[in-house]
């Protein structure tokens, strides 16, 4: 596994036990050919670490979150934060999506936040990274 605080990479807390989110995560992982980024759950010893050192309970925020050396991002723009930094055909939408008020997004984004167990459903426990993605995750 990666180590805790690697600051040349932004780090993607992410709700472990969400498929959606796993998905999504696997997504940015497959594209992020930079290797620009680090990866954990939530629900791990680093969330909680994160969570202490910025003073947030991420848990409760029902959000990705990214963490881009000293600044937080998360609903909206963590999303727009993440899809800037890879190499995909989604990137003109994030920059549009900066012409949208953050308000609007961020009711967009909590509004499939608060459906994607019903949509998507969720595991009892968190992924379990592959042996080839195993060094992109913190312990």
């Amino acid at each position: 596994m990666a180590p805790v605080l690697d600051h040349s990479k932004d780090i993607i807390l992410f709700d472990g036990v969400c498929n959606f989110c796993n998905s999504y995560i696997n997504y940015v992982i497959a594209h992020d050919k930079a290797n620009k980024f680090a990866f954990a759950p939530l629900q791990s010893r680093t969330a909680t670490r994160m969570a202490a050192r910025f003073q947030t309970d991420f848990k409760t925020l029902n959000s990705v979150v990214v963490i881009h050396g000293d600044v937080v991002y998360t609903h909206s723009a963590a999303v727009i934060h993440i899809i800037k930094n890879l190499s995909t055909i989604w990137l003109p939408m994030a920059y549009l999506a900066h012409l949208v008020p953050p308000f609007i997004r961020n009711r967009v984004y909590t509004a499939f936040a608060n459906k994607r167990y019903v949509l998507f459903g969720q595991s009892e426990t968190c992924m379990i990274p592959s042996i080839q993605v195993k060094n992109k995750f913190l312990n």
